[in-house]
């Protein structure tokens, strides 16, 4: 197969435009980039790149992070355009791989075949995985009388496998002893569509009760039973409307609805509630297993540690380590460098998202000062 040049990738607001919804801006980036082209910001810490454009697409769980993001940008310097179109992962990694966009945003790491695809596309390089946000998931019900609730994987499991299927089951009354639960029949809402969310859910169930959870870690609902609605918003539409229902969609979601949501007893000292902090614990219980500067996070589903939320959908910012185009290189470094700097993740929680941890956050930024 003959490679494509880096001059294939094109810029801003050519096929990326067409999906619609762009959140096109000026912006610049911050700290340590290392290029002729970057001067100090006039406010915060921010170092912009002079000029240039940046065309970015994928992961819908991160657009409003991104929204946040390239705001603040912007009013800290007008140099670069940046283009982001939220068109979902699959969407974002099939872009960059023909070499669209510079950013892919994407809820699960590549593939090994995906990244042996990508060196037509990263000249001399291949594509990585650069984790920039965790999106708390979190489990929404709807049960008359019930404000606060605990459940375990094994019991999840079976709740959305359709084993358990009355509110005041022996199971989930063992976890929560003095409440008073009604013989309400559990309606389990699941994802329509193929989902990151989906997929996140399936790797925790399989990690965490793989006795009582066979199926795969696929994007796709494989379970038995259940009602089904598409997007988080449907689901978190059908738990709010349904007495006895439960479902799974972006903390966000059950924030703006109102609707309460299950804290998890992962045998830590005491049950977990879902929040932007505990979802920031809960990355940081997980390891790097990429190669080279890919930084694939694999989570520790069955942590006991305190205070740490083990359901946490991470999104990935898909770039070149090499091969990138000169007249773009400065703002990339620079904007990247931003998102992973703590004045770039400090205000992630107040929007429902989980920063990254502070050791995390560095080497991201060390590897992103080495890109070329």
């Amino acid at each position: 197969m003959q490679r494509r040049r880096a001059h294939r990738r094109r810029p801003v607001g050519t096929s990326v435009a067409a999906a619609g919804g762009a959140l096109l801006l000026s912006a610049c980036g911050t700290a340590a980039v290392s290029d002729d082209a970057v001067s100090p910001t006039r406010t915060s810490s921010i170092v912009c790149a002079e000029r240039g454009q940046l065309a970015a697409s994928g992961s819908t769980a991160q657009q409003n992070a991104m929204k946040h993001w390239t705001r603040a940008y912007q009013e800290a310097c007008p140099g670069v355009e940046i283009r982001y179109v939220p068109i979902g992962s699959g969407g974002g990694v099939a872009q960059f791989m023909r070499g669209a966009t510079v950013i892919g945003g994407t809820d699960s790491p590549l593939k090994a075949e995906e990244i042996e695809r990508s060196r037509d596309v990263c000249r001399g390089g291949r594509a990585i995985d650069l984790p920039m946000v965790g999106g708390p998931i979190a489990i929404g019900y709807n049960v008359s009388g019930v404000r606060d609730l605990v459940l375990d994987a094994a019991t999840l499991a079976k709740i959305f496998d359709s084993e358990i299927t009355v509110w005041n089951a022996p199971e989930i009354q063992r976890l929560n002893p003095g409440a008073k639960l009604p013989a309400t029949p559990i309606s389990a809402v699941h994802r329509s569509d193929e989902s990151g969310t989906t997929q996140n859910l399936n790797a925790y169930l399989a990690g965490a009760a793989p006795e009582e959870w066979p199926y795969p870690k696929a994007k796709a609902w494989q379970a038995e039973g259940g009602q089904s609605a598409a997007g988080s918003s449907g689901v978190a539409s059908q738990v709010q409307g349904l007495d006895g229902a439960i479902g799974y969609f972006e903390l966000s979601f059950a924030k703006a609805k109102g609707i309460p949501t299950v804290s998890l007893d992962t045998g830590a000292p005491e049950p977990v509630a879902v929040s932007a902090e505990t979802a920031s614990a809960g990355i940081a219980t997980a390891h790097v297993d990429g190669t080279g500067h890919d930084m694939t996070l694999t989570f520790d589903y069955r942590t006991r540690a305190s205070g740490a939320y083990p359901i946490v959908l991470i999104t990935y910012e898909i770039v070149c380590d090499s091969g990138n185009q000169a007249e773009v290189l400065p703002a990339l470094k620079s904007f990247l460098t931003y998102t992973a700097s703590e004045e770039g993740q400090k205000d992630l929680s107040r929007i429902h998202y989980a920063p990254l941890p502070d050791d995390v956050a560095a080497r991201v930024r060390q590897v992103v000062s080495r890109l070329s």
